[in-house]
């Protein structure tokens, strides 16, 4: 299991920031979003669970950000931009002080988690009283999860029943294929189970995926299928 999540990333540090920056309109709108559902970040304790390349940590002060990664090809790039690597592993084996931190956030890394409960488990305790566990994540629900969805069955973004619906740029495929995908439900639920019960959401990418990088998007409160959700649950 390890080595398997482990060899997602592996190989793909590069590419995964080439992408962002040739999609610098679509980076700009979920960079927004990140930075709205951190809030002020000031003399807080953060961890990055997957914290990949740290590339949206380099946008923002990481002085106080630690971080989790598989991938050693993505991490040590992280550790360039200021993140803290505790450990590179999977969350799950990772020892947590508890009630240590004031922010733990998922960038986009639930998608690689089949078993999402220990690892929001684990989380939720390491947060202190009143701390936001963060979920940053294309659902599986909206316009770029039935995408990725479809490119990840037929092993191609050349298809017929993608053709013309696609991005000029889309996600590295071999990033799709290795996703697992969860509904915003899905997440709701596992959080519901551990005891969480409030919840506030912001969304962003709204548009069809074939025109989220024309402009940069404002983030928007609230849940209604959106490209691109946070869910913010509070301890």
């Amino acid at each position: 299991m390890e080595k398997t999540r482990k060899q997602k990333f592996d190989g793909f540090a590069n590419l995964y920031d080439e992408w962002f920056m040739k999609n610098e309109k679509l980076f700009t709108s979920e960079l927004r979003l990140f930075e709205k559902a951190l809030g002020d970040i000031q003399g807080k304790k953060l961890l990055s669970v997957g914290c990949g390349s740290g590339l949206f940590e380099s946008y923002i002060d990481s002085s106080n950000i630690e971080g989790v990664e598989p991938s050693e090809d993505m991490g040590k790039i992280a550790e360039k931009r200021g993140v803290k690597i505790l450990q590179y592993g999977l969350i799950e084996d990772v020892e947590l002080k508890e009630e240590s931190y004031d922010i733990i956030y998922f960038n986009g890394s639930s998608s690689y988690i089949e078993d999402l409960s220990p690892a929001y488990g684990k989380c939720l305790k390491a947060l202190k009283k009143g701390g936001k566990l963060i979920l940053l994540d294309v659902p599986k629900e909206s316009a770029f999860g039935f995408m990725y969805l479809l490119a990840k069955s037929v092993n191609s973004y050349e298809h017929e029943y993608l053709k013309d619906t696609m991005p000029e740029l889309p996600y590295p495929l071999g990033l799709v294929s290795a996703g697992v995908w969860h509904t915003t439900e899905e997440k709701i639920n596992v959080l519901k189970s551990l005891g969480i019960q409030n919840f506030s959401f912001y969304q962003t990418l709204l548009k069809n995926p074939m025109y989220t990088n024309e402009e940069p998007e404002e983030v928007v409160e609230g849940y209604q299928s959106g490209g691109y959700v946070a869910i913010i649950a509070e301890k």
